[in-house]
């Protein structure tokens, strides 16, 4: 092997730079892409990066930036992978997913384990000195980067940590790329890990037609940008480089329902689908060479003719092969179908269980390069399908998934919050209303008012909840219906919020006043699933204690040893015992790290343009920040222009938003 300098950890990576915050944005002309790769080499770095060979985009080791693949697009869908290449188009990362992953550097298909050796009686075991020379890989995609991240959790999270891939990703320096073209394939949007690099490199790269706009990830990245010394990007620049993952989300149309997936498909091991599926596959390994996840490996050895040696080697196997199931006394997977099954429910199952997030990044490779075109999309759909619409007391069409027809509800019940503040619970309510997100609004309508949006506060097997401020006449009308009354309901409408990006982050919830109430269902949905997560911290304010509302439920989350949580009011009695301030202030009293930390504030908006500015000040980035902006609504779907906010439309386009899509908006008056 070749020598270099090894560092090791017992659990984690040991990487020397340490993760920044740096909100600056820096440029890098195109034709300079060459002396970022000259200087990773001076630094004795083997640079592995895209290359186009044969017909496809691998990766390999590259001595320039000539060698990366200039011009050449994909086309990708099940079972088909067709390169081109154009003499018009320069971008140098204009393809989506290589057949090859990183994961050929960092937990290569073949290792020496060892080598035994026996003198007379006497038995020696010799381990090979894990030296490897430091890494840089240069274009990462968002996909890639998080299968490297479970990677780490598999192979050094646990008790035992793999000591060749613990050395190798000890000397990996990481160069992220933000997709600008995803295949057909594609699914990173379903599993949150993309299209935008935010996490797990030292500078990410968003291209541009003349250069690249570049982010700074940790230390050993800031110190690559200042010895570089380039320019800092100009506004131009960087609201192109924003809008390339934007438009790459928008592209990915196929979506895999991950809400409830695991216990679905687990719960289907005996689904005619695995038979039907079996049958069309080839059992030919290609998904599992092709994946950055996969991680199942065999040991052979090697012996000299008169056995005083033997040498162990470990490779890469597969789950598929008929072989990997063999044990003393016989194999416990002969049928395909039962390989098929446990690839699939390992993925996206009981991976979850043993690594605590999902075995699969939504890369597409294991569909691209199925010979016979297998879309796992398709099979979850079909096997796992989605969450079941729980029964309801009357049959009821399901219009509301159209947004401009209205469905009746009926009032079961109506609890008072404050004095100017009731919970409508309501029953006999829609399939598709009951089928909507966290931070979602319905319009809710009576005869003789305006329809008023109303955020929902609750989904319940039967039926939602929506708490709701007497705040006009429409408002007064429908705090003031008793049980049995009957509401038009038209939605659910708008952007919730992305809870799928808290996936093995930390969770900062942030509520002051009536904004605890959209936050409900996001909360209920993380608590719910609490294992996904890391550190969840809840963090209420309200102008007094009379003011705070879902008392009960605050006094549940209180109760739970696994939420950290936080209530303070700007006034307070006699009779009040917790702090009093402003919301923002216990922020101090609980440590955020703001590279892991995702943010959901919801609240007035001066609150919210304030715990904003105090998370950015902690250096949260604000793509990491979401505020749901709940403006003066009409029609619901971006019609009337009542809720027209800058370039958007907040109906239409949120509520809910990342402070980094806001911008400068955010904090405008009259915008």
């Amino acid at each position: 092997m070749t020598t270099g300098t090894t560092r090791t950890t017992d659990a984690t990576p040991a990487m020397d730079p340490l993760p920044v915050t740096d909100a600056t944005r820096w440029w890098l002309p195109r034709a300079e892409l060459d002396r970022l790769v000259a200087l990773l080499r001076a630094d004795g770095r083997t640079v592995v990066g895209p290359a186009f060979e044969d017909g496809v985009v691998v990766y390999r080791e590259i001595g320039s930036a000539a060698e990366l693949p200039a011009g050449v697009t994909d086309e990708q869908r099940p079972g088909r992978y067709r390169a081109r290449v154009s003499t018009d188009d320069a971008h140098t990362f204009g393809f989506a997913a290589s057949p090859t992953s990183w994961k050929r550097w960092t937990f290569p298909p073949s290792v020496e384990l060892g080598v035994a050796r026996r003198e007379g009686d006497q038995l020696r075991f010799e381990t090979p000195t894990r030296e490897v020379p430091p890494v840089a890989f240069l274009g990462a995609r968002a996909c890639d980067l998080a299968a490297i991240a479970i990677q780490d959790r598999v192979l050094l999270g646990g008790p035992v940590a793999d000591a060749d891939y613990r050395a190798r990703r000890s000397g990996t320096l990481t160069i992220g790329v933000d997709c600008a073209t995803p295949s057909g394939t594609c699914f990173c949007t379903s599993m949150g890990t993309g299209p935008e690099v935010v996490t797990g490199h030292d500078l990410a790269l968003t291209e541009l037609d003349d250069g690249f706009v570049v982010r700074v990830g940790t230390t050993t990245g800031r110190d690559l940008v200042d010895r570089l010394a380039l320019s800092s990007a100009d506004a131009s620049q960087v609201e192109a480089a924003r809008a390339v993952p934007d438009r790459a989300r928008a592209a990915i149309t196929r979506q895999v329902d991950t809400n409830g997936l695991s216990e679905r498909l687990i719960a289907n091991p005996e689904h005619p689908r695995w038979a039907e599926v079996a049958e069309r596959c080839l059992a030919c390994t290609s998904c599992t060479m092709v994946c950055p996840t996969c991680f199942c490996t065999s040991v052979s050895q090697v012996s000299d003719l008169d056995a005083t040696s033997a040498t162990s080697t470990r490779e890469w196997d597969s789950c598929f092969t008929l072989g990997f199931g063999a044990v003393a006394g016989g194999n416990f997977r002969t049928r395909r179908q039962d390989r098929y099954r446990q690839w699939l429910t390992h993925k996206f199952g009981t991976w979850v269980e043993q690594f605590g997030s999902m075995g699969c990044v939504g890369c597409g490779r294991c569909v691209t390069w199925c010979p016979v075109g297998i879309d796992i999309r398709d099979e979850l759909a079909a096997i796992a399908g989605p969450p079941p619409a729980p029964a309801i007391g009357t049959s009821l069409p399901i219009a509301a998934a159209h947004p401009g027809e209205y469905v009746v509800a009926t009032v079961g019940s109506v609890t008072p919050e404050t004095p100017d503040t009731w919970t409508l619970s309501l029953h006999d309510v829609d399939a598709a209303i009951r089928a909507g997100q966290p931070g979602q609004f319905m319009m809710v309508a009576l005869p003789g008012f305006s329809a008023a949006p109303i955020s929902i506060s609750r989904y319940r097997p039967d039926g939602i909840d929506l708490t709701i401020r007497a705040a006009g006449p429409a408002t007064t009308a429908l705090t003031r219906l008793r049980p049995g009354s009957q509401l038009g309901l038209r939605g659910p409408l708008g952007r919730g919020w992305p809870v799928e990006l808290a996936d093995d982050r930390d969770v900062l919830i942030v509520a002051g006043g009536l904004g605890l109430p959209p936050l409900r269902p996001l909360i209920e949905r993380v608590l719910a699933d609490r294992g996904r997560y890391r550190t969840v911290r809840l963090v209420i304010g309200a102008r007094t204690p009379d003011d705070l509302v879902l008392r009960p439920d605050i006094e549940r989350w209180q109760a739970r040893t696994d939420l950290d949580i936080g209530v303070t009011v700007d006034r307070a009695g006699s009779d009040w015992t917790g702090p009093v301030g402003v919301v923002t202030q216990l922020f101090d009293r609980t440590a955020i790290d703001p590279v892991r930390t995702i943010a959901y504030v919801c609240g007035p908006e001066r609150m919210m343009q304030a715990a904003s500015r105090t998370l950015a000040g902690m250096g949260m980035l604000p793509d990491r920040i979401y505020v749901s902006m709940e403006r003066h609504m009409e029609c619901g779907v971006g019609l009337c222009g009542h809720c027209q906010m800058g370039r958007f439309f907040v109906c239409r386009d949120g509520p809910v938003f990342s402070r980094a899509e806001l911008g400068d908006t955010f904090d405008l008056e009259g915008i």
